[in-house]
């Protein structure tokens, strides 16, 4: 047999498309071509494949090898072809069987002596084999992330000697053990908040319904340590949904923590990076900081000072949950259904309508930095708070016990948390998901206004100058208020509570 045909998968996003590694064997002068839109590192693997069976004590064929990797159209990246092209080799040369080929997948990269080194996007691979009912055969540096799916079979291997031995039935490959329970992650709580108690509000109605929300004050009053304990009162995630976030890690350059692949993630990039950091791109197409916050947090400190192009490129997948990376050859799809959180100044030097009139800013100085933050972006933020100066300095991380007297400690995280789990499990029994992500028409079945209420919501709409967008978001929110009550339907106060916390836009 001169032709041999192996199964793997190429890590070009979540849905590892299949790929079908297929290798002739022909007369002519000894000579290894590769075919199929094969990138660098694919191209490099003939002399890394070469090596790797002469050093596992095999020979490589003295004759014309050609490889394709089919479909022709999709671009091929990275070394994880290195395995099924070395195996395809054996197997056109006859020096493996190929009786188990048909239902097994296999990835890996190769050393030059024959070890399997780890590739990234292991996990989508090995859930789109037992998807389709085959084996994965993955690294073994690799185990721990494929051990994350507690179904199919999954085996790994050490080397290529490993899997030529079982491949001939001399022979076993050790079984991917289930992974154990991650390693559950302590999060700030927010019993050391003291005071802003519209900033906690806010804070549980977000995380109730997924809200994004937009924290201003002055420097030091506690965004940042508000916007910290955000994951610590947010639902744990479902399995499906911690597996595909997961996916995400295993193909992105970050890479996966199989210790904490069911916490919800919390990105912080910093106010210095770009579109392509936040969104994704690159010649080979990667998830960027919005893709890895999926099913969690992005959270943008000093909102402003980042790049104006880097944030309009969020616009999108605030909306559609999704980011689409367009190429010459292909289109590359990533989830990004994140929680956006931000924090900012009111003004450059951030003391802005500071009763004590320490700010020094002049009306155009403040303009100018408030419009760093373009409109439609604003409009698509469900909630915006003030986190004002507090009267006195108050000082009380770390203690413990009875508060001093005049103070009050903060309400913990795992109260809130309660709150915000049951609100969450009457939204998902609707079947139509968080209340941030109702589309229109569920809006109109879930979030029916009474008459007092819609007065409000047109009277609101014509004072604070609501886009129709807004007037939506607005409804959305006084959903979750009402759900955080256990009340069945909308009330006009919910729905001021909801217009309260959009009210602050007003400003801009």
């Amino acid at each position: 047999m001169s032709l041999a045909r192996v199964i793997t998968r190429a890590s070009a996003d979540i849905r590892a498309p299949g790929v079908c590694v297929e290798v002739h064997l022909a007369g002519g002068l000894p000579g290894v071509s590769v075919v199929g839109l094969p990138q660098a590192a694919v191209r490099e693997s003939r002399d890394r494949v070469r090596a790797a069976i002469g050093n596992s004590g095999f020979d490589m064929p003295q004759r014309r090898v050609t490889i394709s990797l089919a479909p022709a159209e999709l671009p091929k990246s990275g070394g994880g072809y290195d395995l099924p092209i070395a195996i395809g080799i054996l197997v056109a040369s006859r020096q493996l069987p190929a009786t188990r080929l048909e239902q097994t997948e296999f990835i890996g990269e190769l050393s030059l002596g024959g070890e399997l080194r780890a590739v990234r996007g292991a996990l989508p691979a090995a859930l789109r084999a037992v998807d389709a009912g085959h084996a994965i055969v993955a690294p073994g540096a690799n185990a721990a992330e494929v051990a994350l799916l507690d179904r199919g079979t999954r085996l790994q291997a050490s080397s290529l000697t490993d899997v030529s031995l079982w491949l001939a039935g001399r022979g076993k490959l050790r079984d991917v053990r289930p992974a154990s329970a991650s390693n559950p992650v302590i999060h700030p709580d927010l019993a050391d908040v003291e005071g802003q108690p519209g900033a906690r509000r806010a804070l549980e109605i977000a995380a109730a319904g997924m809200h994004s929300l937009l924290l201003t004050g002055p420097p030091g009053t506690g965004k940042t340590m508000l916007a910290s304990r955000l994951p610590g009162i947010l639902p744990p995630m479902t399995t499906a949904e911690a597996l595909e976030t997961a996916a995400l890690a295993s193909i992105s350059g970050a890479g996966l923590d199989p210790e904490r692949w069911r916490q919800r993630p919390f990105r912080a990039p910093h106010h210095t990076c770009s579109g392509i950091a936040l969104v994704g791109g690159g010649p080979v197409p990667r998830p960027g900081e919005a893709s890895l916050a999926h099913n969690g947090v992005l959270f943008l400190d000093e909102l402003p000072e980042f790049n104006r192009h880097a944030l309009e490129v969020l616009r999108e997948p605030l909306e559609s949950g999704r980011i689409v990376i367009s190429r010459s050859t292909r289109q590359s799809e990533f989830p990004a259904r994140f929680q956006l959180l931000c924090a900012m100044n009111p003004c450059p030097c951030g003391h802005a309508g500071d009763p004590s009139g320490a700010c020094r800013c002049s009306a155009d100085q403040v303009a100018r930095y408030r419009a760093r933050v373009s409109g439609p972006l604003l409009d698509r933020i469900d909630l915006c708070v003030d986190v004002p100066q507090p009267e006195r300095p108050v000082i009380g991380i770390g203690e413990t016990g009875p508060a001093p007297p005049g103070r009050q400690r903060g309400e913990p995280s795992a109260a809130v948390r309660e709150r915000v789990i049951t609100a969450r499990e009457r939204q998902l029994k609707r079947g139509a998901g968080p209340n941030a992500h109702l589309a229109a028409p569920d809006v109109r079945r879930f979030c029916a206004l009474p008459a007092r209420a819609k007065r409000l919501l047109e009277e609101a709409a014509g004072q604070l100058r609501l886009s129709p967008r807004a007037c939506l978001r607005v409804v959305k929110v006084a959903r979750t208020v009402a759900d955080l009550e256990d009340a069945a339907e909308i009330s006009d106060a919910h729905l001021a509570e909801a217009i309260q916390l959009r009210r602050r836009f007003r400003k801009w």
